[in-house]
């Protein structure tokens, strides 16, 4: 192979045009081909709130890497990318500047492309989708009306989240830590008509069909099915004096003679009925305070219990008990039926509650029957205890007690067996201009009426008043909000509430496999072909939001016969942050480093390198500017190493052969590949080091650069290529190679190299370490015994006892086990 000699390496002068060549030549444009494997790379698309920062690049280099290496191993790759462009970030930023969220948000794409393509990081843009577009949003609309017509969309008045700031709701799921995922303001409570999807339909199968996913995160399934909360129980009815029923749902019904006081959510529907005229103005300065609380805060196990006595009671249905019913916060009407029989003997926060307002404590459940009347110092929540003081059922065990008071609260008809689920309904309204409009219409006479699908998109107005009160601009955007019903003519009135922008991601990656499609939203031969994605790669933070809401959609529309799969995600990995400085590396702390002074200084490769290097991906890790220069010098090194013109020979260097070699390239391909399909790509990396200083011990030995050097060479421009694809096309080029090396076939190692002649085996007697004898490579465990004890250390170990047995590993240890 004919090489040009370059001896210096010049990334700013050589990456642009290997950019160029691969847009030219189409790598990532795909179609539908069954000759070919697929394969379906796919990392989280971005909110277009700025430019992008090294921080971001972690998880598109990741992605980047792995989609030409799949290609270079011979899959159609579909590796598309797009952006989640609606939301709050932009709508505030116009409240503040004047400038329309459309316009900032295209800059921000048009700066992100440009920053994407100068890190070498390529998709296949011709399938670009950006979620403010007509030609997209358009069919969320499409997709809103398929839930309605199922079922699954219902409007319905409700207390909600409510962000102050930002002036809209919030999902259960968007507070995180106790305050908005967006600003960081704490919520109130606030009761309005909303539009919800009813996820909670799927909760069962949602838990379920986590098992199918043996290559996500343990820790994410994990965090969904806590989520999910599923809980078996019961639901009792206790009789309220002179005014109804309570019903109540507990997981303890064995634990029902315990039951010395009832609690209501502040929230249900019931506190207003049985509340005392006595105490009416004690349980409404309640309420009122507890609106400033999140339920994540009134779930804490740190949070003060506090309450409210109704004033009315309740009648225990198994004692006929009267037992008084308080309000009190760390009860959620959105879990359950919203109120719990309260067993302080055995529920450590009915236990805080009742120590706190002196209320009696029970024992019902002991250890033994003869420890029935123990003092409780603390709540007892153990299984495995009998039951004590609970008439005809003491003695009984805890599981014995649980069938048998249920199946006689339904003989009394007073109660079933039930299962609830902590996961609640999606809450999809917000109250916001910067989103898709929810195409319903109000009529007088018809009430709730869907724009037809003919009639979509419902479109966003691009002029509207974006009012210094925070105020939808769709309310006082006369153009938008006067129609007429599609029914009857008369004069209507639009929904001015937009759909939650986790609508919008829940089904993108759909829309990839057919972006063109002006008749569906997908077309689903095209969906079938590439579906389901077989590598997602994305950050932890979305786990229980765009996670969950995106296997939401998917068994909705697999139910409706859109798609043949109902899990939209084989794999998912799930990358670390990069910190500098001590911080998660952002602009508004002072600590990014933009793509342009990376390749300004050192070229896009260096940082490529370095964000796979760094670490374990899927861990944090703290950016090291000397890092970065050590990887500079990697690049230079090995630049200089394979395209310099003369070989230093260095004295006494132990001689390197071709055979050594052959051999490390091989180990080295071994390696990177098992390491790369694994997402080690900070262990591929180090391989690759490791060979080029075999490479560098080679040619100080006195090397030849003969075809068998040259063949290392050409291997290792291919195995450079996914990590620093620019340096690995210009050493390709300079080799003689033809064509890209995006579209060589990746190296494969050679069985017969890698078999080493010999190998050196350890030997053990007894589990210690005797002796390390070299042995023929797979050499059988009856010869390798006999190789074994020829060793004076082996025969002096075992002296004149017999070896019973042997634990072979072939190639590697021998154990003799004596006695």
């Amino acid at each position: 192979m004919a090489r040009t000699a370059a001896p210096v390496y010049d990334p700013q002068a050589i990456e642009p045009k290997w950019r160029e060549a691969w847009k030219k030549a189409g790598l990532f444009r795909v179609t539908e081909d069954s000759s070919k494997p697929k394969f379906y790379n796919l990392v989280m698309f971005p909110y277009p709130s700025g430019p992008l920062h090294m921080g971001h690049f972690r998880n598109y280099v990741i992605g980047d890497a792995f989609a030409r290496y799949k290609v270079m191993r011979g899959f159609n790759v579909l590796n598309p990318f797009g952006w989640d462009a609606f939301g709050l970030p932009a709508e505030n930023a116009a409240i503040k500047s004047g400038i329309p969220p459309r316009v900032s948000t295209e800059g921000n794409i048009a700066i992100s492309k440009r920053e994407l393509d100068i890190m070498g990081v390529l998709y296949g843009w011709d399938r670009e989708v950006t979620t403010c577009n007509e030609d997209y949003y358009q069919w969320t609309q499409w997709l809103f009306l398929k839930f309605l017509e199922m079922g699954l969309a219902y409007k319905q008045k409700a207390w909600v989240n409510w962000c102050p700031k930002d002036m809209t709701v919030l999902a259960n799921e968007q507070i995180v830590n106790g305050v908005c995922w967006r600003c960081g303001t704490k919520p109130t409570k606030k009761e309005l008509e909303q539009w919800f999807f009813k996820i909670t339909a799927y909760a069962q199968r949602l838990l379920d069909d986590l098992n199918k996913l043996d290559r996500w995160p343990e820790r994410v399934k994990v965090m969904q099915a806590n989520w999910i909360g599923r809980s078996e129980g019961a639901e009792l009815e206790f009789f309220i004096e002179h005014d109804g029923k309570l019903r109540v749902f507990t997981t303890r019904p064995d634990t029902v003679f315990g039951a010395t006081f009832m609690v209501v959510a502040p929230e249900h529907e019931m506190v207003q009925k049985i509340v005392t005229p006595e105490q009416r103005a004690a349980v409404d300065a309640y309420i009122e305070r507890t609106k400033a609380e999140t339920e994540i805060e009134r779930l804490s196990t740190e949070h003060e219990k506090t309450g409210v006595f109704s004033g009315a009671y309740a009648i225990n249905p198994f004692t006929q008990e009267r037992i008084p019913i308080w309000i009190a916060d760390y009860v959620l009407a959105t879990y359950g039926t919203g109120a719990i029989m309260a067993v302080p003997g055995h529920d450590s926060r009915d236990f805080e509650f009742a120590r706190k307002y002196k209320l009696p404590i029970r024992r019902v459940i002991s250890v033994n029957r003869e420890a029935a009347n123990d003092r409780l110092d603390q709540a007892f929540e153990a299984y495995d205890g009998v039951l004590v003081n609970s008439g005809s059922f003491s003695g009984l065990s805890v599981k014995e007690g649980i069938e048998r008071i249920s199946a006689e609260a339904e003989r009394m008809g007073i109660g079933r067996r039930t299962i609830t689920f902590r996961l609640r309904d999606w809450l999809i309204s917000r109250q916001r201009y910067w989103g898709v409009p929810i195409p319903i219409i109000y009529c007088p006479d018809h009430g709730i009426v869907p724009v037809p699908s003919d009639q979509l998109p419902i479109r966003l107005p691009d002029k509207v008043e974006f009012r210094s009160d925070g105020q939808n601009p769709l309310l006082h955007t006369p153009s938008f909000l006067d129609t007429t019903c599609p029914k009857c003519g008369k004069p209507s009135r639009r929904e001015t509430d937009t759909m939650d922008t986790f609508v919008d991601s829940s089904w993108y990656f759909l829309r990839y496999a057919d972006p063109n499609n002006q008749r569906l939203p997908f077309d689903k031969e095209k969906v079938d072909y590439w579906m389901p994605v077989d590598q997602y790669t994305g950050g932890i933070e979305h786990a229980i939001l765009h996670l969950l809401y995106s296997r939401f959609f998917m068994k909705v529309l697999f139910d409706a016969g859109m798609v043949s799969v109902d899990e939209p995600f084989a794999a998912l990995f799930t990358q670390g942050m990069i910190h500098r400085n001590g911080y998660v590396m952002a602009k508004s702390k002072g600590n990014g480093i933009t793509p342009d002074d990376m390749v300004e200084k050192y070229g896009a490769d260096t940082g490529r390198v370095y964000e796979l290097f760094i670490g374990p991906p899927d861990q944090d890790a703290e950016w090291n500017d000397r890092g970065v220069d050590g990887v500079a010098r990697f690049l230079h090194r090995v630049w200089r190493q394979i395209l310099g013109e003369e070989d230093e020979v260095v004295p006494g260097t132990a001689p390197v052969s071709n055979q050594d070699l052959a051999r490390k390239l091989h180990e080295t391909i071994e390696k990177v590949t098992r390491d790369v399909e694994v997402f080690h790509f900070n262990t591929a990396m180090s391989a690759l080091m490791e060979l080029t200083n075999a490479m560098q011990d080679y040619l100080q030995a006195g090397g030849e650069r003969n075809e068998a050097w040259e063949a290392v060479c050409r291997d290792l421009a291919r195995m450079l290529g996914p990590f620093a694809p620019h340096f690995a096309e210009e050493l390709w080029q300079r080799l003689g190679g033809e064509g890209l090396v995006a579209f060589e076939p990746w190296p494969q190692a050679d069985p017969a190299i890698l078999r080493r002649a010999q190998v050196v085996v350890v030997v053990q007697v007894d589990g210690k370490v005797r002796d390390r004898i070299e042995m023929p490579s797979g050499i059988d465990e009856a010869a390798a015994q006999q190789r074994a004890l020829t060793g004076p250390n082996v025969r002096r170990a075992i002296g004149e006892r017999a070896v019973r047995r042997a634990v072979y590993v072939p190639d590697r240890l021998i154990n003799l086990v004596t006695g």
